[in-house]
């Protein structure tokens, strides 16, 4: 794409979208804390900065905003040649297809464990295909189901070719949390992730962070495209 990014002995410049949400502070503290980084811009209505007051100064924008937002903040990023994350869910992927100029990943969970936990799912449903998904969340998440559990439910369909019902569970004291359970005959299986804290999202948005910048075709949609 047009833009590589800073050269190779320069901090990565990131810019956070949502940054005075939950996930947004998270990502700021994380990439402070990289040395290969350096916070460039907070853009959130709640702190009084807009987008395009952080983008001129940034390499990179990281979004964890809102749903009918997310494709609008990706498309004013790439014209300006700055690369994008997205960790926010709820709007459709296709929409993001044919956005030039910069790179983007967008995934519905960073955490290496649900990577891992998607996965597994999928290979148990070769033998096993019968499955549902109860995903449980923090009561302050806008959309139900899910990415995490929708991302589940294509992948178990694409070796099933049937549907997968979805349980979505909103309550407070949750963080995110999803099981797949199988049935079979006389027996149940059950993988579950759980994320305890907000925390275990960040190794992955700072993967995605040091890589969006090379992505040979974009958009990659998931994060063990780049694992």
């Amino acid at each position: 794409m047009s833009n590589d990014g800073p050269a190779s002995d320069d901090p990565i410049r990131v810019a956070v979208a949502g940054a005075a949400g939950r996930m947004g502070t998270a990502v700021c503290e994380a990439v402070e804390a990289a040395s290969d980084m350096v916070l460039s811009g907070r853009a959130d209505p709640a702190l009084g900065v807009t987008l395009a007051e952080v983008l001129a100064g940034a390499d990179v924008l990281v979004d964890f905003t809102q749903p009918d937002c997310a494709v609008d903040n990706a498309r004013e990023a790439t014209a300006q040649g700055v690369h994008v994350v997205i960790g926010t869910t709820g709007f459709d992927a296709a929409e993001l297809s044919g956005l030039t100029g910069a790179n983007i990943i967008a995934a519905p969970n960073f955490a290496i464990g649900a990577v891992l936990m998607m996965k597994f799912a999928q290979q148990a449903a070769e033998l096993l295909p019968k499955a549902e998904i109860i995903e449980l969340h923090h009561d302050k998440k806008l959309d139900s189901p899910s990415g995490t559990a929708a991302r589940t439910a294509e992948m178990i369909a694409e070796v099933t070719g049937g549907e997968v019902p979805v349980h979505s569970v909103r309550l407070p004291g949750l963080v995110a949390h999803q099981e797949v359970i199988f049935g079979g005959v006389g027996e149940t299986l059950t993988i579950r992730h759980d994320a305890l804290d907000r925390s275990s999202f960040m190794p992955g948005v700072v993967l995605a962070i040091r890589r969006v910048g090379n992505l040979k075709t974009s958009p990659v949609i998931g994060l063990e495209q780049i694992l």
